[in-house]
């Protein structure tokens, strides 16, 4: 069957506890970068607000741990502390269902059905978990959003360390999966030394065989690439000839590689700044309605507190918004989940054998 999005139901503002809840209250921040005491933080939820009585606002563009900010428009904005203004109105109060005038749909696709039995095995997902589902449902879900959604990506480097996983990515980017791309340096420099030396790493990427000097192969291609000034033009004059970022750029797919005070180099198109990675990242998160991060723990984190669970469409619509955690770690997996991404769907394996499985199954389809 074609996948079909959930509907969403809104909340019912005639029952008594919205009818007669208080309007929001709005107070100044007292200085840039500070809230009022009893502000109130966002989750990853739609989250209404009563701006005037009988006048329930959703919050258009959410992320989690912000404040909101009634503007001079009457339009709330979802704003990290660190934009905060002097004088900005931040809403405040705690109480989310309704009493503060703040109403938190935790709701709004429905609920998971509850075990008939108080009593079952495997009811958390661990490594024996089977996933064939999973991955049908994926197959459908990418096959919808590809006309449908925006698709981004959240890549570690172990997806440039082997042959087969490389060229499948490369695959479901010139077939139209990806329309997004979040990283970090390593990401990059592993797949670029791949193309120029056929090695992540030092090691060869089908047979494992460690190359002579292998060690130096990932600085050796960071120094190649910054002798020509950028990825960019690496791939335009032929230096690079294959691989992920080969395949983002040709397709002019929007990308950030994000800093570490890990890395080496780094690649010229590497953001060094910490907060402005950030901005950047959140220009994507921002269009995103299914996410994938699979095999980098930090980054899927960082990248799962700047997703709500919702999405507003341009028509009004309000819709899901998917996050998929793909990775070996069971620890990896239940780390996200207690940070705050609750709507992640898990799924435990290589990511290297998902991407192989994932390109196949999608291009059967095709």
């Amino acid at each position: 069957m074609p996948f079909v999005l959930p509907p969403y139901t809104p909340p019912d503002f005639s029952s008594p506890s919205l009818a007669e809840a208080p309007p929001t209250a709005f107070k100044l921040a007292p200085k840039a970068g500070v809230a009022p005491e009893d502000y109130h933080a966002t989750s990853i939820f739609p989250e209404y607000f009563q701006v005037e009585k009988g006048k329930w606002l959703l919050l258009s563009e959410s992320r989690m741990d912000c404040v909101v900010v009634l503007g001079e428009n009457g339009i709330l904005d979802v704003k990290e502390f660190r934009r905060l203004k002097a004088g900005d109105a931040v809403a405040c109060g705690r109480r989310e269902n309704g009493e503060d005038g703040i109403f938190v749909h935790a709701s709004a696709f429905g609920s998971q059905p509850e075990l008939q039995d108080k009593f079952a095995f495997r009811t958390r997902v661990s490594r024996e978990t089977s996933f064939s589902i999973d991955y049908d449902d994926l197959y459908e879900l990418l096959e919808f959003e590809r006309e449908n959604g925006f698709i981004l990506w959240v890549l570690g480097p172990a997806l440039a360390f082997d042959r087969d996983a490389r060229a499948a990515f490369t695959e479901v980017v010139e077939n139209g999966y990806v329309h997004g791309l979040l990283a970090g340096n390593a990401l990059a420099v592993h797949d670029i030394e791949a193309s120029l030396f056929g090695t992540a790493l030092g090691q060869e990427l089908y047979s494992k065989h460690h190359a002579p000097l292998g060690h130096y192969k990932h600085l050796d291609a960071i120094n190649r690439i910054r002798t020509v000034g950028s990825m960019k033009t690496a791939i335009d004059t032929g230096v690079v000839r294959d691989g992920i970022l080969r395949a983002v750029v040709r397709k002019d797919i929007p990308f950030v590689l994000a800093g570490s005070i890990r890395d080496d180099g780094p690649l010229p198109e590497v953001i060094a700044d910490v907060y402005l990675a950030q901005d950047k990242m959140r220009d994507l998160a921002r269009r995103a309605t299914t996410v994938l991060a699979m095999a980098t723990q930090l980054h899927s984190i960082a990248t799962g507190n700047m997703i709500p669970a919702y999405k507003v469409t341009d028509t009004g619509a309000v819709r899901p918004v998917y996050f998929y955690s793909v990775d070996m770690s069971e620890f990896a997996a239940g780390k996200l989940a207690n940070r705050g991404s609750l709507m992640a769907h898990s799924i435990l394996t290589n990511v290297q054998d998902f991407m192989v499985t994932l390109q196949r199954g999608l291009l059967k389809r095709r």
